[in-house]
């Protein structure tokens, strides 16, 4: 073999196989190397008949090599035949042990003893050789397994698969087809795989062929006792501890990238980050002249985009000027932006201006930017109000945005976000209401990331998770004490900060305890409660954006109290000793904890000497901690007429969003089965058509998109969503439009119609409010967030705290 080559190209998956075939076509003196027998490794490695996509959708390919969705088996053969009538020169079953030199005379040293000479370098070897593991006791047992060869070799199996990427579901879909298969998803949400996958899952689960388990993680692995299932997977889920006993359980992890060996290259990595990918240029070229590095190990896991690269580095290695496959896809993006003529220029200015994405490449912020938008708004435009519902994260590239909060009624102050920062995070992390107003100032360009796209950045980048945690953390203390700390105060308070993650009701801190320092309610709501005459009592509720534990550390006592989450919660707990040298340092803070010490002492009093604390604690038990707007009747005043019902009815089509007479009572307070418009809504998060959003009031909604599948009415816990028959609306006849008649709304029909879900959605739209509540000749109806009903806000909640 020819032991001398213009470019020698190391690993045969997608994109080495792209880059060699390009070489070949262009007649370049090359080589392509392979440590396992056969190109394509990996994809061979993948279930059989496996349906491979190619993602993204809206990407072209350029590649020598053809590539389309279709069946692993025909795709490979293709490969194989195309790679042969390319006559590309192949060099199997053999790894490279070293590489040395520069550009123009590299020396390559192969794991078989022979070297070979290139001018320039293209590595392209992957991960997966570096699978990650469980990382818990019983990761080694027999049964749990890393890889799967054939899913038809399980039949009748119940079969665990941890994580939910691309591997992990498809792996989940392809298992679900002759075993019950329950699938493990750290996050709370389907952010990690390809678009066509999560519709292929939310089909699966809309069929009862797969469960899921979201915001879980894997507590331990033991073996089943004899006569049993042979697996435990136990689960830590946001409810508590789970055992699951099962046949097998598969982890898909994903791959640590072969740093040590790309380092012994000579190759930087930007830091120590496990997830860190070598810093490149955009034409994938390293530290090393010469040398290259193109596909997953580059930060590009998907077939097409690796394929993309295999040929582009070929033509940037022989000095052709071509335009990355994206380049149009960008182009649009930066369109109109002033100062910005090119997609390289406006990608160095992002990174250049927002520190967030300092650890970024610029490969990683091209394809971040292809779910972003960027916005050129007028000064003085509203970019969201204060208390809407939206979750999207907001960078500020030039210009600044004006926020307005509101920490007492008719006191509104502002602050200003200049460019290099970002916002939106609050509620991203929390998912409750806007805390403030944004509005943009003069020259203002704004980056807006949809909340998916943001969390998948986090999930990959650790760093900027850091950072984004940080800026909020400093946001969440200056929001909480509405005062504004100086830097170096600031820095004391948030060293040794810890972000701690509670399940519903998993508890903070106990009565009697030591105070061990504040707690910053990131996301979700707890209760405080205290024991009378051995019963728990509850008395107050406190939502994400407040903290507590306060009282400790202004009396310098034990806790008085027993804090307990009331739904999955969040917080930052910063340590007392510091907490109280910032309060001694700054009088604005510490009058504002003393108000609200006092506050708190004058308000546990009143509720532990009512019937506030049963009737609290019976809420809360009935899941009223994660809705933000409920329904609730007073039967004191209610005179049973189900006037709400009908008026819900009336304005729906014929079919009531409530029932007045289901749901628990507790004294004379009833909680009628109707719509909370949780926080985090359980009916999003398995809906195939993405048919449920929520409106910027704060509404959640089902639109038209809603095929029937029945999985939100399954997923609600409140029995809030029910599956009704529809026909399309009718044209109004003469006589309606004689007599002003509306017919404009779907009517509810029984036969030969498409079943739907339905739910309240607050009356939306009708510019009514809620129907139930005005319909109510009593006022017996009413709805209110927890907040204003705990606190007896506006007369609301106050029979609550009546001594009946």
């Amino acid at each position: 073999m020819n032991k001398k080559f213009r470019i020698a190209i190391i690993g045969a998956g997608p994109a080495g196989m792209s880059a060699a075939a390009r070489a070949a076509e262009l007649d370049i003196s090359h080589v392509l190397i392979e440590a396992t027998p056969v190109c394509a490794n990996t994809i061979r490695r993948f279930q059989k008949r496996k349906l491979v996509m190619a993602e993204p959708a809206l990407l072209p390919l350029r590649s020598s090599l053809s590539f389309g969705v279709g069946i692993r088996e025909d795709i490979l053969q293709r490969w194989d035949d195309e790679l042969e009538g390319l006559k590309v020169n192949v060099n199997t079953g053999t790894g490279v042990t070293g590489i040395s030199g520069q550009e123009g005379n590299f020396q390559i040293t192969l794991a078989s003893g022979v070297s070979l000479q290139a001018e320039y370098v293209v590595l392209a070897i992957g991960l997966q050789g570096n699978i990650r593991k469980l990382g818990v006791e019983g990761e080694d047992l027999a049964g749990v397994q890393y890889q799967l060869d054939d899913p038809e070799e399980f039949n009748n199996e119940t079969i665990v698969v941890v994580g939910a990427g691309d591997a992990g579901v498809e792996n989940a879909l392809a298992l679900s087809e002759q075993n019950r298969v329950i699938l493990i998803n750290r996050e709370e949400e389907f952010s990690q795989c390809k678009s066509a996958n999560f519709d292929l899952l939310m089909e699966a689960v809309t069929k009862g062929k797969i469960e899921t388990r979201v915001s879980t993680t894997t507590a331990r692995i033991a073996a089943g006792k004899e006569n049993d299932l042979p697996l435990i997977y136990v689960a830590q889920t946001p409810q508590g501890a789970e055992q699951i006993k099962c046949d097998r359980i598969l982890a898909r992890l994903g791959a640590r990238p072969p740093r040590q060996l790309v380092e012994s290259f000579g190759v930087h990595f930007p830091n120590n980050e496990s997830t860190a990918v070598p810093q490149l240029s955009e034409q994938y070229e390293t530290n090393v002249p010469g040398l290259y590095i193109v596909g997953a190990l580059a930060g590009y896991p998907l077939i097409k985009q690796a394929m993309n690269q295999g040929y582009e580095v070929v033509e940037y290695i022989q000095g052709h000027a071509v335009e990355p496959a994206d380049e149009m896809l960008l182009k649009d993006k930066f369109k109109g932006v002033p100062g910005v003529s090119s997609v390289s220029q406006g990608i160095a200015w992002i990174k250049n201006t927002l520190p967030l994405f300092a650890t970024m490449t610029s490969l990683q912020m091209r394809e971040f930017m292809l779910d972003s938008v960027v916005h050129i708004p007028a000064q003085g435009e509203v970019i969201f109000k204060r208390d809407d519902y939206c979750s999207d994260f907001y960078s500020v590239l030039s210009g600044s945005v004006s926020i307005q909060t509101e920490h007492k009624p008719q006191s509104v102050s502002a602050f200003n976000i200049a460019a290099g920062n970002f916002f939106g995070e609050i509620a991203l992390l929390s998912g409750r209401r806007r805390s403030g107003t944004a509005i943009a100032n003069e020259n203002c360009v704004l980056i807006e990331t949809p909340r998916r796209s943001i969390l998948k950045l986090l999930h990959s980048l650790p760093a900027v998770r850091r950072t984004l945690d940080g800026v909020a953390l400093k946001r969440v203390v200056q929001n909480s004490f509405g005062a504004t700390l100086g830097e170096s105060q600031f820095e004391l308070l948030i060293q040794g900060a810890k972000l701690k993650k509670y399940a519903t009701g998993d508890v903070l801190f106990s009565e009697g305890d030591q105070a061990d320092g504040l707690y910053m309610i990131q996301r979700g709501s707890v209760t405080v409660s205290r024991l009378v005459q051995g019963l728990e009592s509850v008395l107050a509720y406190v939502p994400a954006g407040h903290y507590v534990g306060e009282m400790a550390l202004v009396s310098k006592q034990p806790r008085t109290a027993t804090v307990r989450a009331a739904s999955p919660t969040e917080v930052i707990l910063l340590d007392a000793e510091r907490v109280k040298t910032v309060i001694q340092n700054n009088p604005s803070i510490r009058g504002k904890v003393d108000s609200r010490y006092l506050q708190r002492l004058s308000t546990e009093g009143m509720a532990s000497s009512s019937n506030f604390s049963g009737l609290a604690k019976f809420l809360i038990e009935h899941g009223v901690g994660e809705a933000t707007d409920i329904l609730l009747i007073d039967y004191d005043k209610c005179i049973r007429c189900d006037n709400c019902q009908t008026a819900c009815s009336d304005a729906h089509g014929g079919t009531a969003r409530l029932d007045r007479e289901a749901g628990p009572t507790y004294g004379q307070v009833h909680v009628p089965n109707a719509c909370r418009h949780c926080e985090h809504p359980h009916c999003m998060k398995d809906c195939p058509p993405d048919a449920i959003h929520r409106s910027p009031s704060g509404a959640v909604f089902i639109d038209d998109t809603c095929i029937g599948c029945g999985n939100c009415e399954r997923n609600c816990p409140y029995d809030a969503i029910k599956m009704a028959a529809f026909v399309p609306p009718q044209p109004r006849s003469i006589w309606q439009i004689m007599l002003g008649k509306d017919n404009s709304l779907p009517i509810s029909s029984p036969e030969n119609s498409t079943k739907k879900a339905v739910k309240c959605d607050l009356c939306q739209g009708l510019g009514t409010g809620p129907l139930c509540v005005n319909a109510c000749p009593t006022g017996a109806a009413y709805r209110a967030s927890p907040e204003a009903f705990f606190a007896g806000k506006d007369g609301v909640g106050t029979v609550m705290r009546d001594d009946k």
